[in-house]
């Protein structure tokens, strides 16, 4: 199944609420699996980007679904890319010297 890497940023009113309510980052990896999607690992960032989340979907559309719902909110801002293993590149990259 393909990984997908979610980039999110939290407006004021997301930061409120984890404020507040820091279980609530747990909740949303609840609503995510609930989609059919798998979390891998999570990550709170120091930068541009307030967290990281490594997905599991079984295709862009759902990924895209998902991104969509949680952006909806209003509290939050996505930016999500598909993410390769480096082995299955170094894989694609072998067979393409032959």
């Amino acid at each position: 199944m393909p990984y997908y890497c979610m980039l999110t940023t939290l407006g004021p009113d997301g930061w409120a609420t984890v404020r507040e309510h820091p279980e609530r980052i747990g909740q949303v990896r609840q609503e995510v699996e609930a989609m059919g999607l798998k979390v891998i690992v999570q990550y709170a960032l120091m930068g541009q980007w307030d967290f990281l989340n490594i997905i599991e979907a079984p295709d862009e559309k759902a990924m895209a679904a998902a991104a969509v719902s949680l952006a909806a909110r209003g509290t939050m801002r996505t930016t999500t890319m598909q993410a390769i293993p480096v082995e299955d590149l170094i894989e694609v990259l072998s067979r393409g010297k032959d």
